[in-house]
């Protein structure tokens, strides 16, 4: 298990973590004790992983397009 702090991961080295706590569950081999590290560490792994998703989808959706379909420039993603 990576010691590294969810919220300094980038979203790629968290999914690959997530990946690998999922398959250490899986296998069924794992002390129940650390079976619920494991899955603590992959709860808070999925959730950093949906929040910089949904901020990725905010920053596309803010895009401005001119009339004729292509990208016009950006504006700020107001909720």
């Amino acid at each position: 298990m990576n010691d590294t702090p969810i919220d300094e991961m980038s979203f790629e080295a968290a999914l690959a973590e997530l990946e690998q706590v999922v398959t250490r569950l899986e296998r069924g081999d794992v002390p129940l004790e650390d079976s619920i590290t494991l899955y603590e560490r992959g709860a808070k792994l999925k959730a950093h992983c949906e929040a910089r998703l949904q901020a990725a989808q905010m920053r596309v959706e803010a895009i401005r397009l001119a009339e004729d379909g292509t990208p016009k420039g950006t504006e700020p993603f107001t909720a």
